[in-house]
């Protein structure tokens, strides 16, 4: 039994264990039995709206036993997201529970120069607050989302969630934000903090792109609740469940295996990129210490708006080493996440789609960029540094590929 496998079981609210007012099949049993179990609970929402101890009452009133430290909603992870950065001062754009919650972590609720601009959700969420929202953040306030939600389940159907909002503010104050709630690790860490490290734990929610993916990227084991199992792009999609039930009874009855962490980020963008293979006249091949990795690689870049890929490679080589170069032929097209998602020191994560080139110098003289590269030189295809980026020996052996045919990888 699932209930079996694991120490500790982090339980979405909305749409796992209660729709509007209303408990859903079995909920209330399957909870109270792992509680019985010695199960350690957390229950986890997305909704910023409520205080943890109403959330905890609503628990109670549907037979629940629950405390209000076993509650994580993204409007408490948000005030105490802030309090361990020591912010003191936020602006809010939310309820009045969401200020109760900042408040209680002993940040101060102000539209005077607050350090920090706090989007959440609220039914009475005006234009005006948007507006006041921009313009915090534009005099310098950090830009904080509670979650990326952009609705949530009623019984009459989706409403708008705090995403909804956040994506308004951002579009007018033209700045990210920095979000805490699912699917970012943070929440799931929180409802970590306390239990035992080596705890083996689980997360079980009804959406995939906030709570299966948020439990992915945090280590842990997703368990979906649904009618059917989710239809993903590609079996590596960090979105796909680990089992699919159809209610919370069913965590006594069905088996699962606990996650495996890829060896790669979820990407938060996929960029087109370009590559070069640059040959000389004796065979040697071009490589650059990048700048930013201080690994030795080929010439790489990304393709810009209406840029076809020859153009986007001859306009990076030219930019990075100062050589003028002439496409012979596409290598191959790679893509393969472990080796072409690459984290960067912001925190953000982006999936590359690379197009590499063999091409032949026309022209110019190998200089360093000093903003791209530390080092310029050509090695020999046979005897390539070793602090060479783990995927690029591939790439050189394909560009020397008898057929010539283009690698798909």
């Amino acid at each position: 039994m699932v209930s079996e496998q694991f120490d500790a079981f982090l339980l979405d609210l909305d749409g796992v264990v209660y729709l509007g007012d209303e408990a859903l099949p079995e909920a209330v049993e399957s909870v109270n039995r792992l509680n019985e179990r010695d199960n350690k609970l957390r229950f986890l929402t997305n909704d910023p709206r409520f205080q943890r101890e109403t959330i905890a009452n609503r628990l109670r009133k549907l037979g629940i036993d629950a405390e209000k430290d076993e509650i994580i909603t993204s409007g408490w992870a948000t005030a105490h997201y802030l309090s361990q950065q020591d912010e003191t001062t936020a602006a809010v754009v939310g309820s009045a529970g969401l200020e109760i919650e900042l408040q209680e972590e002993g940040i101060e609720v102000t539209d005077d120069d607050p350090n920090a601009m706090v989007v959440g959700a609220d039914e009475k969420t005006s234009y005006q607050d948007i507006q006041r929202a921009a313009r915090h953040i534009q005099r310098g306030a950090t830009f904080v989302g509670t979650n990326p939600d952009g609705s949530f389940p009623t019984l009459d159907g989706p409403v708008p969630g705090a995403g909804a909002i956040v994506r308004a503010v951002e579009a007018a104050a033209g700045t990210e934000p920095m979000v805490v709630g699912k699917p970012e690790p943070l929440m799931f860490e929180m409802a970590l903090d306390g239990l035992a490290d080596d705890v083996q734990a689980a997360a079980i929610g009804d959406n995939p792109a906030t709570d299966i993916l948020g439990a992915h990227r945090a280590g842990l084991t997703g368990i979906l609740v649904a009618e059917d199992k989710p239809t993903t792009a590609s079996a590596r999609d960090l979105q796909q469940p680990d089992l699919t039930i159809s209610s919370l009874a069913h965590l006594f009855t069905d088996t699962t295996d606990t996650w495996e962490a890829p060896p790669y980020s979820w990407p938060d963008e996929l960029r087109p990129g370009v590559a070069a293979v640059v040959v000389n006249d004796v065979d040697e091949v071009l490589l650059l210490k990048r700048a930013d990795k201080e690994q030795w690689a080929l010439p790489t870049g990304t393709v810009e708006r209406c840029e076809p890929v020859g153009d986007a490679i001859t306009r990076e080589v030219d930019e990075e080493t100062g050589l003028q170069i002439a496409v012979e032929r596409l290598i191959g097209v790679y893509s393969h996440p472990e080796q072409q998602v690459f984290s960067y020191p912001s925190g953000k994560a982006v999936h590359f789609v690379t197009n590499c080139f063999r091409c032949s110098i026309e022209g110019g003289t190998p200089e360093a960029d000093e903003d791209e590269a530390l080092e310029v030189g050509f090695f020999d295809m046979n005897d390539l540094p070793s602090d060479i980026l783990p995927m690029q020996p591939q790439w050189i052996a394909d560009a020397n590929d008898a057929d010539g045919s283009p690698a798909i990888r």
